[in-house]
């Protein structure tokens, strides 16, 4: 089988392979779609080096938003049979720690961790070989393509809206409307809250309100004040910035109303500011929120068919994992929504 393997510096190229047979406890997927995440184009295709800490990317087959039909199982496996729809939780940690047995393998720190697509062979693939601890059912409702988003995107969103107790009595600040800022979006909207965008890209304005969100704010001088006006001058009960833009994330601290939570999503870049006035004196509370637990991603597949929301709205570009090229410079534009890998039934 042919796969794609990300050099750096936007480099690309295809490597073969065999196609890879389950052992004991795992399984091998046929992947229908693999979608590109914005860490794969921060941390692989064009980093400065080739990515840190347990996240270090290995060579291997690139993709960690999976999702597909199980073809294979090996000795042991009990859950999942051939022919099961599959999205995968993209991290198989050790299995033994305190992190692991609470469902959060992306906090593993064991040698042992491996995450799909940066230290295992991932998604851009026919096939893929999983452990089966890392399944989740994808429910018949839900298409391949909102599995594959489910694998990460909207897995960190749900986990974020989770960890900032989003409800209908929220009225709700989105920094950065790129694939997971608005992912943000529809799950607050779905939870029953107001939201309010603030999006620099033209592109990303237009498919923010061609999904309804029609309050959304131009990063500028007068950001903060359009914001203020947009809540009535009070402020938001919750702030999320998915920009990982140091100016982005003040305006979230600054927009937040007294006793309001403020949560970072987006990765990369800083953020520095005076504590006082803006985090002790506000009362506010600052979080950190890093993708997902399994039973959160469980969970969220179980809501998505009840609320009949679909991840898929998010795309805006489709391709070929022949065209995987194309779909990585397509990306790298910063001009999209989701932009996925598909294949044909």
């Amino acid at each position: 089988m042919r796969g794609v393997v990300l050099p750096g510096e936007r480099q690309f190229e295809f490597r073969d392979l065999p196609i890879p047979r389950p052992q004991a406890g795992q399984v091998l997927v046929r992947m229908k779609a693999s979608s590109l995440c914005g860490s794969d184009l921060r941390a692989i295709y064009r980093p400065k080096d080739q990515g840190h800490g347990p996240e270090a990317y290995r060579g291997v087959i690139a993709g960690h938003e999976p999702c597909g039909v199980v073809e294979e199982v090996g000795l042991g496996v009990k859950t999942f049979a051939p022919g099961d729809r599959v999205v995968l939780y993209h991290i198989a940690g050790c299995g033994a720690c305190d992190d692991c047995r609470a469902g959060y393998m992306i906090s593993c720190t064991s040698p042992q961790r491996a995450a799909y697509g940066w230290q295992r062979d991932g998604g851009h693939a026919p096939y893929l070989l999983a452990e089966e601890r890392t399944l989740v059912r994808l429910s018949d409702s839900l298409s391949y393509v909102d599995g594959a988003i489910i694998a990460c995107g909207f897995g960190t969103a749900f986990a974020a809206c989770e960890r900032a107790a989003v409800s209908g009595k929220d009225r709700v600040l989105i920094t950065g409307l790129g694939p997971v800022g608005l992912s943000v979006a529809l799950l607050c909207r779905a939870l029953g809250a107001e939201v309010v965008g603030v999006e620099g890209v033209a592109e990303r304005r237009e498919l923010a309100r061609s999904l309804g969100f029609e309050q959304i704010a131009e990063p500028g001088e007068d950001a903060l004040e359009q914001l203020m006006a947009l809540s009535g001058q009070r402020g938001f009960e919750v702030a999320f910035d998915c920009s990982g833009v140091a100016s982005a994330r003040h305006l979230c601290l600054e927009a937040a109303r007294t006793w309001g939570r403020v949560v970072l999503v987006g990765e990369g870049g800083t953020l520095n500011f005076e504590p006082s006035p803006l985090l002790i004196h506000k009362q506010l509370s600052l979080l950190g929120s890093w993708v997902c637990s399994i039973g959160q991603m469980q969970r969220l597949v179980e809501l998505l068919e009840r609320w009949k929301l679909h991840p898929e709205v998010t795309v805006t570009h489709r391709f070929t994992l022949e065209q995987a090229q194309s779909a990585y410079e397509t990306f790298d534009t910063g001009k999209t929504g989701k932009v996925v890998i598909v294949w044909d039934d």
